[in-house]
């Protein structure tokens, strides 16, 4: 089996896509392609140009950000058919806003963030369940940011 259909086979797998037509499932698979990294491995920085959307098919990915008199802090561990990096699909966001690296080996699929956008305007149904999906991990991130807020004001020596 090419790397292509292995691809497609990987992408028809997560939930997240499963509302896909057909056609809109081909051109996620145009758009991405698969990923090996290994335990420590740092994929991006706080900072950094956003390039690609990234969903963990198999390991786990920590997210942190650099929080003065604190230092780097993980503010979350990705888990599989999890999707992380989606700050670079947003219009407006043109930079990291967390740092990325394995914990453990991994296996993820990235998704070229430009051609997902553009994609998104130029087929709008095909956008609407792209940006749905990411409503949802965004309302999701932002819940568990502000209980991890909550417990840092709480104990702010920790």
């Amino acid at each position: 089996m090419e790397n292509r259909d292995v691809l497609k086979n990987e992408l028809e797998k997560i939930p997240w896509f499963q509302a896909l037509k057909p056609e809109h499932l081909e051109k996620m698979t145009d758009m991405a392609h698969l990923r090996r990294v290994k335990a420590g491995e740092l994929l991006f920085r706080e900072g950094d140009r956003e390039d690609f959307v990234y969903i963990v098919l198999k390991g786990r990915i920590a997210l942190d950000i650099f929080i003065p008199h604190r230092g780097k802090v993980r503010i979350y561990t990705v888990e599989p058919l999890d999707v992380f990096g989606w700050s670079s699909v947003t219009p407006v966001s043109h930079q990291r806003t967390a740092g990325a690296s394995a914990v453990v080996d991994s296996l993820i699929i990235g998704i070229d963030s430009e051609k997902l956008r553009d994609e998104c305007e130029k087929d709008h149904d095909f956008g609407y369940v792209v940006m749905l999906r990411l409503l949802k991990i965004v309302s999701s991130r932002l819940l568990v940011s502000r209980l991890q807020l909550l417990d840092m004001f709480e104990s702010p020596e920790a």
